[in-house]
């Protein structure tokens, strides 16, 4: 195997652990951290959400309901549509969240200090074209037939 591999998963393998770890700190999965995140850029109608997360409407509503009994997230009638309901994180999910992401955050900036801006900017490349990788190929096996 080489070595490329071996760190790719071994990198895949802690993200996802971290976001386990997380879910179980905030009593959701880590497929339900997904929908808060996206939920910190505003509220989403279910619909938005499913599209942005590659679920059902129905898994949405599921993952809803988890993120709503955990109180990290409320239904509220659309203003402009009543007859759709946003998904608006509560202020309690809102820092639950950036709670749980601050430490990382201060040890990830920790440890780019590392490299030089011109090193830093080499590494920004590389992870810009790994999330495009990924994108790419998530879409390949989420292609519906």
């Amino acid at each position: 195997m080489d070595k490329s591999a071996a760190v790719g998963r071994e990198l895949s393998t802690a993200v996802v652990m971290f976001h386990e770890a997380v879910g179980q700190k905030l009593g959701v999965s880590a497929g339900d951290q997904r929908a808060l995140t996206l939920l910190r850029g505003g509220p989403l109608t279910a619909g938005a959400l499913a599209k942005e997360i590659g679920l059902t409407p129905g898994a949405v509503t599921g993952m809803v309901d988890r993120l709503e009994g955990a109180g990290l997230v409320r239904r509220e009638p659309d203003p402009n549509d009543r007859r759709r309901v946003l998904v608006t994180p509560t202020t309690p999910g809102h820092n639950a969240h950036s709670n749980v992401f601050t430490d990382l955050s201060a040890a990830m900036a920790a440890m780019m200090t590392r490299y030089s801006p011109a090193e830093q900017k080499i590494i920004s490349d590389f992870v810009d074209r790994t999330v495009d990788v990924l994108k790419e190929q998530t879409a390949k096996l989420t292609v519906k037939k």
